[in-house]
Formats: structure tokens, C-alpha cells, sequence
């Protein structure tokens, strides 16, 4: 059963951000690697190439990590890393995985895809790595309450926030200051709106679009103990998540003329360009942002939905090595994780991406996250809801539908029919 993070281990995360963003019975072999620094297997000792590759899910990325590849490949030229990066990245490796095809590492978010793949045996099992004694206990607590497991599966790197990216020149020049509540957000979108400028940019072609948004609100708008109740069978989502969908619904009549029209990149693109006051993403969506438009003046600042608004953050990045690949394979994988993880790299990594390291020692001083660092020292900040939601439910599909219909009670209806179905194959 999936459990909800404590409130003790959510104010620890947060704490560390500040200081430093199928079947069941999982593999326990340990791969060649975390054995001792330095080691190689034998294939490496002989000199022969061993091909990996890296399959990853951000996207926005890819530039960053190409880089990091080529300065690791430089030092260990018998290691050949090939990075994967797909659109649609969680149906694609669900699929993969499905057909035995599995790439030697997996580098996605700790949420129910990495519950799912964990259980489903895919991953080595890194309980004892040593690898996890450079990442901050925090982060690697995260990954057992998502996942429910006492085994990790996963070295923790970076963290996120979702936040909502405003435009400061727009605000300026309309005269509208940060929203400190939620009519205050809404009466924001209004004078944008009356004023000729989109209040919101919405990319729903891609379904997972709709989930920066909605697990803010129903992280803020739903009780704390809803998973536990739902879990138990004392409440429902028609019951615990009306106010949320309400609440969500509110937001879609501040879009632009085509919602459904565009997709993630687009609205990157287009807020970058001033097309809209706010963007309803989370920190990750900065540096594709700054890359269309250096020169944008943009800052962030917490939902203001709840007393008090509560910022949703989780592990956005984990590696995970394949449980199929070979020793040599296991081997160099490791070796790649531990570069990544050097604070040099690390550093690197936070500083191009906008978010912030699960790696000890190293600090996120970025200006423009400054508008939630408040949130984070003062605790206020919760887990994303999707996490513990079953992947079965496609909740970001049946968010999607209901941009269409706004059919409150049929969407939550939906909900509940799914995790009935989800419940019943336990």
C-alpha cells in the first residue's frame, strides 16, 4: 500500500533543497561497480568497448547531459553512452520493458512509473550501493514511501518545484503584485484577461501538461490524509477531490484560443515570447524558457492555493541500472551515476536545469527559484499527489478529457471507477 510522506520528512527534503531540486519480486543483484571505486570488470580490464544506453525522460536535458557525455567519454573511451531522451518517455519505456528491451539505465521521477518498473524486477537492487551514502537521506526516504518498498531501486539526484512562472514585465505594467490567495490569483487572470494578455498559457495536446496545475490544488485543496482514506476504503475522489476539480476548472476559462492545440514545447516557446502573464508549469520548464529568450524577465512564486499555500516538490530525476544487462554493462553504468554524481557535475547539472541536487554538498543559488525558498524553511511544502496514484488510472488522460467536457462529477466518477479496478487486482 502507498503511503503519504510525512510531514517530518517533507520539512527534511525540503530542508536538504535549501542546503543543497506487471509482476512482482525485484532483482537483488548488486552491480560490479559499487563494489569499490576504481574497480572494472573484466571486459573493461581487456580494453573492449561496452556500449550503454542512457534512457531519460527530461527532455529539456539533452543539451546538458550530451555534454556531460562527451567530458565522461573523454576520460573512459571504452564506454560508449548512447542517451535516449523520447517524447511520450514513460509509455515508451513501459513498452520496452514490456518486450524485454530494457535500456541499461533508467532515469526518470520518483513516482508510480518507477513503482511500477521496481516491482516488476527491472532494476538492480542498490539498497547496499555506496552511491546512496552521497545523496542526502531525505531523498532516499522519498523513494520508499512512493514506492512502498524498503528496497531502493534508484540513486536519488535532483529535485523540483512546482511553481508558477510569471512574467515580471507583464505584472509591472499591469500593476498586479504576487497573489498571496487564490481569489487574488483568480482576480490576477482577470485583469490579464480584460486587459487583451493570456493569463495562462495551456499546452493540453500532451496530457501530462495537466498535471502541474491539478496536484498543486489537490495537494493543497484535499485532505492530508486522503490516500490513507482512500487506501482504506473511508472516502472516495468524488468526495475528496470535488473541491479540487472545481478549483481546476476555475483556471480553464484564463487560457488562450487553442488549449488543446498546443503542446509543451509550444507553450515554452510562447511564454518565452510574452504570449502569457503566467505559465502553470514547475521549475523544470525554465531553462527551455531562457534558452527561446535569454533576455525574459521571469520569476517564480508558490500557487497560492490553501493557508498556507504548500509547494509541491519531488525527486525529479533518479537512475536506475537494468537487472537484464550484462556485468561489463552494470559495471559502466555505475561508473557514469558516479561521475554524474561528482559535485563539479552535479553542479552543472542543477545550475543548466533550474532545480535542485539530491547530491550532498551541493547548493542551488539560482535568483530566479528565489520565490519559494520562503515556502521550503518554513516547511510548507507537500509531495505531488500523482505520485500515489496508479498508472492504470491514467490520471493525466482523464484530466485531458475533462478539459474538453468540465463534467466535474463524471471526471471524479472516472476516477473512482479506476481505482476501484486498481484495488480489485490487488
Amino acid at each position: 500500500m502507498k503511503k503519504v510522506i510525512t510531514l517530518t520528512l517533507v520539512i527534511a527534503l525540503m530542508a536538504s533543497l535549501l542546503t543543497g531540486c506487471l509482476s512482482t519480486g525485484a532483482t537483488t543483484a548488486t552491480p560490479a561497480a559499487t563494489t569499490a571505486a576504481g574497480e572494472t570488470s573484466a571486459a573493461q580490464t581487456a580494453g573492449e568497448t561496452v556500449e550503454i544506453e542512457f534512457f531519460q525522460y527530461k527532455r529539456e536535458a539533452q543539451s546538458t547531459f550530451d555534454a556531460l557525455i562527451a567530458k565522461f567519454q573523454e576520460a573512459n573511451p571504452t564506454i560508449q553512452i548512447t542517451q535516449n531522451a523520447p517524447a511520450d518517455a514513460g509509455t515508451v519505456i513501459k513498452t520496452r520493458v514490456a518486450s524485454g528491451d530494457v535500456p541499461t539505465i533508467i532515469a526518470v521521477g520518483a513516482d508510480n512509473l518507477y513503482t511500477d518498473l521496481a516491482k516488476a524486477g527491472t532494476y538492480v537492487d542498490l539498497t547496499n550501493s555506496p552511491e546512496l551514502a552521497n545523496v542526502q537521506s531525505a531523498y532516499v526516504d522519498t523513494i520508499k514511501m512512493v514506492s512502498g518498498l524498503d528496497q531502493v531501486y534508484a540513486i536519488p539526484y535532483a529535485a523540483n518545484a512546482d511553481a508558477v512562472i510569471y512574467n515580471k514585465k507583464i505584472f509591472a505594467d499591469n500593476g498586479v503584485e504576487i497573489p498571496k490567495t487564490w481569489d487574488e490569483f483568480i482576480a490576477a487572470a482577470e485583469t490579464f484577461k480584460k486587459a487583451g494578455i493570456t493569463p495562462f498559457y495551456f499546452t493540453f495536446g500532451e496530457s501530462w501538461t495537466t498535471l502541474p496545475a491539478f496536484n498543486v490544488i489537490a495537494a493543497n485543496a484535499a485532505p492530508a490524509d486522503f490516500f490513507q482514506k482512500v487506501n482504506a476504503g473511508e472516502t472516495t475522489f468524488s468526495e475528496g477531490w470535488a473541491e479540487s476539480m472545481t478549483l481546476f476548472k476555475q483556471l480553464l476559462a484564463y487560457g488562450h484560443d487553442d488549449n488543446m492545440g498546443k503542446a509543451y514545447a509550444d507553450g515554452n516557446t510562447a511564454f518565452a515570447n510574452g504570449e502569457s502573464a503566467m505559465y502553470l508549469q514547475g521549475v523544470w520548464a525554465i531553462t527551455d524558457i531562457l534558452k527561446a529568450n535569454p533576455e525574459i524577465d521571469l520569476g517564480i512564486f508558490p500557487y497560492p492555493v490553501g493557508n498556507p499555500a504548500k509547494v509541491v516538490s519531488g525527486v525529479d530525476l533518479l537512475f536506475s541500472v537494468s537487472a537484464k544487462a550484462t556485468p561489463a554493462q552494470q559495471d559502466a553504468a555505475m561508473k557514469w551515476i558516479n561521475f554524474l554524481m561528482e559535485q563539479g557535475n552535479a553542479t552543472q547539472y542543477i545550475s543548466e536545469q533550474k532545480c535542485f541536487s539530491a547530491v550532498k554538498g551541493v547548493s542551488q543559488e539560482e535568483p530566479t527559484l528565489a520565490g519559494v525558498k520562503e515556502a521550503f524553511a518554513a516547511g510548507n511544502v507537500v509531495d505531488f499527489p500523482d505520485h500515489y496514484v496508479p498508472s492504470s488510472m491514467t490520471l493525466d488522460k482523464l484530466l485531458q478529457e475533462f478539459v474538453l467536457d468540465q463534467d466535474e462529477a463524471a471526471t471524479l466518477e472516472k476516477m473512482d471507477q479506476a481505482w476501484n479496478e486498481y484495488k480489485g487486482r490487488q
